[in-house]
């Protein structure tokens, strides 16, 4: 195994460490050696993994690899869609029967790799790398059926994780079960629990949109009847006020003219002589005192109803 590939698994092994090799067999017939060229190494043992995951786990949080602030939104309308899973798997068909029964407008670019085994994390860590270059993606699925603990640590695999966090789209991932968390899960801006949770969250159920949508329309149909119908019952009342408005206003200016003849008739002269008043002239002037009228001289007194002479005594 080359020394710069050997170091990125940093496995940190020391003398006596016990690990899985797989490799290729070489035989040199005419020296006579026989050796096994190493591909990958594993540290033998569930919990030197767990170890070796928990130190690397808590490497990646520290980078903010995992935090909540740079997690993306999925876009509402996805028009292309990666998918990064295993070749005939049963996750690639969930994840497409969703999408193609949810939204058929969606176009999923499929990337078929090796999803368990030693070659298993840098096959998926190269698909989503190609899945990446595809022009105008929207996002990307990451997806794997359940399986053990050590069929799911390509998943946890750092070159993977580091790869989801940097991905230009929002990445989904849908590895293994509920209670499986692989640090790719973490890394990934959606966890979904099963490939086909993936599906239903990647794409909106279009049948639901035209289902939403018929009721919307119904909606602004009964609004607008409902407008129509406030607006006709508006008018209506208008065109009553509009109809009544003249025979109003002749009643009121009939009213304040018998207002102002009332008021004028009780200001004439006729009025007050009504109440028992006189009007007194001596000639052709109106007698106002006692001192304006001589004895012996003739008077004519207008009362209400006519006029009569008289003589000062």
């Amino acid at each position: 195994m080359p020394r710069g590939q050997f170091d990125g698994l940093r496995l940190e092994l020391a003398d006596g460490d016990r690990v899985h090799a797989y490799g290729r067999p070489e035989l040199y017939a005419a020296r006579g050696e026989f050796r096994l060229r190493a591909l990958s190494l594993e540290r033998f043992g569930l919990g030197d993994h767990l170890a070796a995951l928990e130190r690397l786990k808590r490497k990646l949080a520290s980078e903010g690899l995992f935090a909540a602030d740079r997690k993306r939104a999925l876009p509402v309308w996805p028009r292309k869609i990666g998918l990064v899973t295993g070749n005939d798997a049963a996750a690639k068909r969930d994840v497409l029967t969703g999408i193609q029964t949810r939204f058929p407008p969606a176009h999923v670019v499929v990337a078929e790799t090796y999803v368990q085994g030693p070659r298993a994390a840098g096959a998926v860590t190269e698909a989503l790398r190609r899945l990446c270059e595809v022009p105008e993606l929207d996002v990307v699925v990451v997806a794997r059926g359940g399986g053990s603990f050590e069929d799911l640590l390509p998943f946890s695999d750092e070159r993977l994780v580091r790869a989801i966090a940097t991905c230009p789209v929002p990445v989904v991932s849908a590895v293994g079960h509920e209670q499986d968390t692989p640090l790719c899960d973490l890394a990934a801006d959606v966890r979904a629990s099963t490939p086909t949770a993936a599906a239903r969250l990647v794409v909106p159920d279009l049948g639901e949109l035209h289902e939403r949508l018929e009721r919307a329309r119904g909606g602004l149909g009964r609004g607008a009847r409902r407008s129509l119908e406030l607006k006709t019952t508006r008018l209506g009342h208008a065109h009553e006020r509009l109809r009544r408005a003249p025979a109003l206003l002749l009643e009121r200016r009939r009213a304040a003219l018998e207002q102002a003849a009332g008021r004028l008739r009780a200001l004439s002269p006729k009025a007050t002589l009504n109440r028992g008043y006189a009007i007194v002239r001596a000639g052709e002037t109106i007698v106002r005192s006692v001192a304006a009228a001589e004895a012996g001289e003739r008077i004519d007194v207008e009362v209400s109803d006519g006029r009569f002479g008289a003589r000062v005594e």
